[in-house]
């Protein structure tokens, strides 16, 4: 089996500048449930964020709250822009690291082609040497959607005539089973994982990053922080569902069903002019 290697780092740095790596996540709180180590080692990345974290809908506010409850939806957002701004400061990186692309939280699949137009720009403007996203897996419709701008986004940029970043893939979360599978794959046969041991170093900053969204403190709970998988971001084919059977997020009950994802996102490739 071939060895993966780290996202980013394909091609050596030049003039003593290491090659940008761009991480499309659907949430503040992704980046660091599948990237705080490789952020922590980084030291240097732009993150680029489908929603605000915040839904519309208040039955999927967490019912524990280190302090006062947000009033409004806006409020909420704020409150996660400034735990994800706390979490990048573990890292080293600075709040402008981080572009929000301003979609609700679970209504990023309704702005698909919008969204990878947007993440296009940034990586034309940024170009960098490799993009890390979501798996397209079923476990939230903001992640998948994350997996189809980032796809369309890489595919635009080569239209465009300028050389693709590579499109790799940190762990997220998918049903498996009937349960919920955190920090691994759905299978790609033949593709190669690169699994990280993170050192002491890093586990105690990724700790202390986790920590620092205490709205999401429960949801972050199930998500382990010793190690770290990537891979070579797979053909995925966002038109079918991931895998068979229920969806996670079709078990939870959200609005948004797989059959309609798959629907928008077939729409936003004929769209976006872009092969199936």
């Amino acid at each position: 089996m071939a060895r993966a290697r780290p996202p980013g780092q394909e091609e050596p740095p030049r003039a003593g500048r290491r090659p940008l790596l761009v991480v499309v996540a659907a949430h503040p709180d992704d980046e660091t449930l599948g990237a705080a180590g490789l952020l922590v080692r980084r030291g240097r990345a732009a993150l680029v964020h489908l929603t605000d974290g915040a839904p519309d809908d208040r039955r999927w506010w967490p019912a524990a709250w280190s302090g006062p409850a947000p009033a409004t939806r806006a409020a909420y957002a704020a409150l996660r822009r400034r735990e994800l701004e706390r979490a990048l400061a573990v890292a080293g990186l600075a709040p402008g690291a981080a572009r929000a692309l301003g979609a609700g939280d679970q209504e990023a699949a309704l702005h698909l082609a919008p969204l990878a137009l947007a993440v296009r720009d940034v990586l034309l403007e940024e170009a960098p040497a490799a993009v890390l996203t979501h798996p397209y897996e079923g476990g939230h419709p903001d992640h998948d959607a994350a997996a189809f701008a980032a796809r369309a986004a890489v595919a635009l940029v080569a239209r465009a005539g300028r050389r693709p970043p590579r499109l790799c893939e940190m762990t997220s979360y998918h049903a498996e089973g009937g349960e919920l599978t955190t920090g691994r794959f759905l299978p790609a046969p033949g593709v190669p994982e690169l699994v990280h041991r993170l050192s002491p170093r890093e586990r105690e900053a990724k700790l202390r990053m986790l920590a620092a969204f205490e709205s999401q403190r429960a949801v972050l709970a199930s998500f382990r922080a010793d190690e770290e998988r990537f891979r070579r971001a797979p053909p995925a084919d966002v038109g079918r569902p991931p895998h068979p059977g229920p969806l996670w997020y079709e078990r939870l009950g959200f609005t948004m069903t797989g059959a309609r994802f798959q629907e928008l996102a077939r729409r936003a490739m004929a769209e976006l002019r872009l092969a199936g």
